[in-house]
């Protein structure tokens, strides 16, 4: 193999070759960072989310599996792991996890409150200290807006008092994005977490452009559009050009437009299934779409 066509399988496959005695080793790429701008703490541009996917209760058997995916995706350099009461007994999976992982990253432990009222939600939030086995949350954020007023001044208070590092404010199903807006506006919160994909890019318009210019981090979730990506893809051969940013597969594809968008910081797809979680990390590294790259897999996903 030549040196051009060296280079270019290095490009195309994401992977740095390190030579070793008998051969070559093959070493993942780092995974690409963004700075938080409110903190300037850097973080994977891919996450892990858990909604439905940690929700394994008591079985032994899927817990053992969780815990693979977990050690996975610390292994692969991944920290933001993001959860909810609403999510049944996923916040306590991960705690259990948590406890039995070896060697993690540092974990960017991420949650929310989702109940009415501020002294429930306080008690809530205790629960999910105790569940997740941690001192101190890196993000808390107020769920899909429910009585935000209220456990925003909680928030607020917990972070001056370094109980939370960050703090913010969710919605999903691309559902109240003008009340979103407002308080983006208005409220000192570090991050907001949406619904942004290829099938759904109403953020583009508002919420994208607003939280760059407030400096407000971005999570996003369904990134995948709750599976609707891959039947929409159903049949379809990965277009030759997705190699030029270094995707190997339709999630590669799906996940590097997500995070190639300036304002995002990162996104949170779930997964039970350690292949998946590694496909899902290697979106994170090599190279990412932009500009013209970006509108030509628009493009191309609205012409299947």
């Amino acid at each position: 193999m030549d040196r051009r066509r060296f280079l270019h399988f290095i490009g195309v496959t994401g992977t740095a070759m390190t030579v070793f005695s008998g051969g070559i080793a093959a070493a993942p790429l780092p995974l690409h960072t963004r700075r938080i701008p409110k903190s300037g703490e850097a973080i994977p541009i891919i996450g892990m989310g858990s909604w439905i996917t940690m929700n394994v209760g008591n079985n032994a058997a899927l817990r053992a599996d969780r815990l693979k995916v977990v050690q996975a995706f610390f292994d692969q350099g991944g920290r933001m792991i993001d959860s909810s009461p609403m999510y049944g007994s996923s916040e306590e999976v991960i705690g259990w996890c948590m406890a039995h992982v070896t060697d993690p990253t540092p974990l960017f432990a991420t949650t929310k409150v989702w109940t009415p009222t501020q002294w429930i939600g306080v008690r809530q939030m205790e629960d999910s200290f105790r569940l997740w086995g941690v001192d101190r949350f890196d993000l808390m954020q107020v769920h899909n807006l429910l009585d935000w007023e209220a456990h925003l001044e909680t928030l607020l208070e917990w972070k001056a008092a370094g109980r939370v590092r960050h703090i913010g404010i969710t919605t999903s199903h691309g559902r109240r994005h003008d009340e979103l807006m407002e308080i983006m506006a208005s409220q000192p919160i570090d991050f907001v977490q949406f619904t942004y994909n290829l099938l759904d890019r109403d953020a583009e318009q508002r919420l994208l452009p607003l939280a760059a210019e407030r400096d407000i981090a971005v999570i996003i979730n369904r990134p995948f559009q709750r599976g609707g990506l891959f039947d929409h893809t159903d049949g379809h051969p990965l277009p030759g050009w997705a190699a030029e940013f270094d995707a190997t597969t339709w999630a590669q594809f799906f996940l590097k437009f997500v995070v190639s968008h300036p304002a995002v910081t990162c996104a949170i797809p779930a997964t039970s299934r350690v292949d998946h979680l590694l496909e899902n990390m290697d979106a994170g590294r090599g190279r990412l779409p932009h500009g013209e790259m970006r509108q030509r897999m628009i493009r191309h996903i609205e012409s299947l």
